[in-house]
């Protein structure tokens, strides 16, 4: 062996599983040597250092009005059914249907699939509710079929008469006879203007934005498919068997945009920097496979990523705040600290604006709807209803009324017809649906979807299960989280509750019973052998509900458990817990020996992320936007935390346009927390600044984060991400 050259030496701590070779050691003659010592000799600063020069250089050089301050930056935020992208100096951006038609020729085009994500009911069109019987008191609801949906839409009624008796308003009798009276014999007007031009049917091989909606209904007719390509912060899977198709769909749409709106021309992408917001709780690969379409296939300058919440948060102009972003598929809910979104505190709930929209269809059919052929499969009847979503929904109580609406149905290459419409509850039923979500069908909603990539192709080493999991999803299902097995005793010992309730059993995996029922039960782990509605798997133990929680529907359900779920160090013991007024829990330890390698539940291998027995991000999903707001300021730590974040609560999004959201969420909350929280003040919604589009307000925060200085130091380049990849957007956005 040549002099100077150490000996090969077997790595004890290498990486063993792969094929990497690992060096030798170093050669102690160069340790003296400072290369790669201090952050100035590193990629990142040396590449700082040249676009801060070019950067004064074009500083300098600028004397046209093009050159004002972030008019070479695009601001892009992609949505399920918006997109809306312009320049950072811009006022308001450009929004565009987020959806693209692609001519087929073979095979044919399939027609579209209903949307069924909410529950119907049985009860045909314009059958009356209820025989015509004089009620003692006005306030109550009665339902005179067994339809287990029409039972789902009176426990939503009550809870609107319930909050009508406290605001002291009357209730109309016999509103919704006399409501499908009336639209039952309302007929439309057809309106001939001769102004009107037919348009023809178009030749385009590709349309986008407004221009699908010039295809007829069904577009499969005009030999077209259909397709929006992002569903939920997320590629939708469902429409396509490629995910070429929809990278390639998705590039389509934003250079069409683009070009057409803003005038910037694909030779002059190269010009241009790009700040691109995505959801809080965002998807790897959805964000890699996104930077990657935008610096090498579409060629631009630069990026930076940027989440909604912060985002939000420079378009409000404040530091600290719970935002709440209501779109049209997802709801999401995070905290934002100092310009810093905190991890444990997001949530997404799978309810938007798309569910109060099929839900005001199905109400205002139960009171005969005058436009018979309305098909929420076609997308006029859709545009139809989101319009009278708009004008008609409300969340003001004192709004309840008899009131008369008017509406216009217009298709192409037909004349516009006027409808007239008379309706009662309905206008608010509709979106309460975002506080009383049991007539959502989730488990449909996530039919057909599945993962962008296959968790064995990554180029990631470690698997990131905080992306998807956070504190406030154990906070809200820990109801759902099986209990230790606890070891019997001589004498059973008996759990007592100083002002509260006697605690009972539940079925481990399933939900809690009820607030007011009381009821002991002993089951034997043999007979254990159903599944809960969530459809968790059922583990052959006991567990103790220990704070007695209702129901996901109701505001009680803030009161989850706050004690961690059970760990591997607490296997092998059994636990007495008992809950002391203010709320802790004491806990009394017996050591008991578990064999090796066994498990105290019989449940298995884990089946779902983060290693537990049910699919918590799924379960969090279907909780009320007031209860999800509640656990997420409980996950951002204590009592002091949860006064800040419901004192500082931001709406944006399509539905914080519906009139009385505020009021409406403002005192929900308020029930929740008043008694829970100690010293807790008055709850507020911190309206936007004015004259400024709640559905806007993410795009201007990014904006603003576009002129920035202190965004230099965040862009990523193409030559960084070729040479880096997934790993330079680590280095330059530290949430990732």
């Amino acid at each position: 062996m040549p002099r100077g050259i150490p000996n090969a030496k077997k790595d004890d701590f290498g990486m063993r599983y792969t094929s990497f070779h690992v060096p030798l050691t170093a050669n102690p003659k160069l340790t003296a040597s400072n290369y790669l010592k201090n952050d100035s000799q590193t990629v990142w600063a040396r590449n700082a250092a040249r676009a801060s020069k070019s950067r004064l250089a074009e500083d300098l050089s600028l004397v046209t009005p093009e050159g004002r301050r972030g008019a070479k930056v695009l601001v892009v935020h992609p949505g399920s059914r918006w997109l809306r992208v312009g320049r950072a100096s811009d006022v308001v951006p450009v929004a565009v249907p987020h959806v693209i038609a692609r001519r087929v020729r073979n095979p044919p085009a399939t027609p579209p699939v209903p949307v069924r994500n909410i529950v119907r009911p049985r009860r045909r069109r314009g059958e009356p509710e209820s025989a015509d019987v004089r009620k003692e008191d006005e306030y109550s609801v009665t339902v005179a079929s067994d339809d287990p949906v029409e039972g789902k839409i009176a426990a939503i009624t009550t809870s609107l008469r319930d909050r009508m008796r406290f605001y002291k308003l009357r209730v109309v009798p016999n509103a919704s006879r006399v409501a499908t009276t009336f639209n039952e014999q309302m007929k439309g007007e057809e309106t001939i203007n001769p102004e009107i031009v037919m348009q023809d049917v178009p030749e385009d091989e590709i349309l986008v934005g407004k221009r699908v909606f010039e295809l007829s209904d069904p577009a499969h007719l005009d030999g077209y498919a259909v397709r929006w390509p992002i569903y939920a912060g997320r590629f939708n899977t469902r429409d396509y068997a490629s995910h070429q198709n929809m990278l390639s769909d998705l590039e389509e749409i934003w250079r069409t945009v683009i070009r057409d709106t803003l005038k910037v021309e694909p030779k002059s992408f190269k010009e241009y920097s790009i700040v691109l917001v995505i959801p809080d709780l965002w998807d790897r690969f959805y964000v890699r496979e996104l930077v990657n379409m935008l610096l090498i296939s579409m060629g631009f300058k630069q990026v930076v990523c940027q989440q909604e919440s912060l985002a939000a948060t420079y378009g409000a102009g404040i530091s600290n705040a719970c935002v709440i972003d209501l779109g049209a598929v997802k709801t999401s809910v995070a905290c934002v600290d100092d310009g810093l979104v905190l991890f444990d505190t997001r949530m997404s709930l799978s309810i938007g604006g798309d569910d109060v929209t099929e839900f005001l269809a199905i109400l205002l059919d139960r009171i005969s709807f005058p436009y018979e052929e309305m098909d929420l499969t076609r997308m006029h009847d859709w545009l139809i209803m989101e319009d009278l979503k708009r004008r008609i929904c409300t969340l003001e109580e004192s709004d309840v009324a008899l009131n008369l609406y008017d509406f216009w149905v217009r298709h192409p290459h037909k004349h516009p017809v006027k409808y007239g419409l008379r309706a009662y509850d309905e206008v608010i039923l509709a979106p309460m649906v975002i506080f009383e979500p049991r007539v959502v069908r989730f488990d449909q909603k996530r039919e057909g979807l599945r993962p962008g990539s296959h968790p064995d192709v990554t180029d990631e080493v470690m698997e990131f299960v905080q992306d998807q999991l956070t504190h406030a999803m154990m906070i809200s299902t820990q109801h759902l989280m099986p209990q230790a097995t606890p070891v019997p005793l001589t004498s059973p010992p008996s759990i007592s509750v100083s002002g509260a309730v006697t605690p009972q059993p539940i079925e481990a995996g399933g939900t809690s019973t009820k607030a007011n029922e009381e009821k002991e039960r002993s089951v034997a782990a043999s007979d254990i052998s159903k599944k809960s509605e969530s459809q968790t798997e059922v583990i052959d133990i006991d567990a103790v509900d220990i704070e007695k929680l209702a129901s996901t529907q109701t505001p009680s359900q803030s009161q989850s458990v706050t004690s961690e779920p059970p760990t591997q160090s607490q296997q092998g013991q059994s636990l007495q817990q008992t809950p002391t007024p203010n709320g802790q829990i004491t806990t009394a330890v017996e050591e008991t020996p578990v064999p090796a390698g066994k498990s105290i539940f019989a449940s298995g291998p884990p089946k779902f992320i983060g290693g537990y027995s049910i699919d918590v991000p799924f379960e969090a999903s279907k909780l009320p936007l007031d209860v999800a707001i509640f656990n997420s300021a409980r996950a951002a730590g204590g009592d002091d935390r949860i006064r800040k974040y419901l004192q500082a609560v931001l709406i944006v999004g399509g539905c914080a346009l519906t009139p009385g959201m505020a009021h409406a969420l403002e005192s929900r909350l308020q029930a929740i927390a008043t008694p829970l929280v100690p010293d807790m003040g008055k709850v507020q919604i911190i309206p936007p600044p004015k004259d400024v589009d709640p559905r806007m307000l993410i795009w201007k925060g990014a904006a603003v984060l576009g002129k920035m200085d202190a965004v230099s130091d965040l862009w990523l380049t193409a030559a960084d991400w070729q040479l880096f990849g997934m790993r330079g957007l680590k280095e330059r956005c530290f949430y990732l």
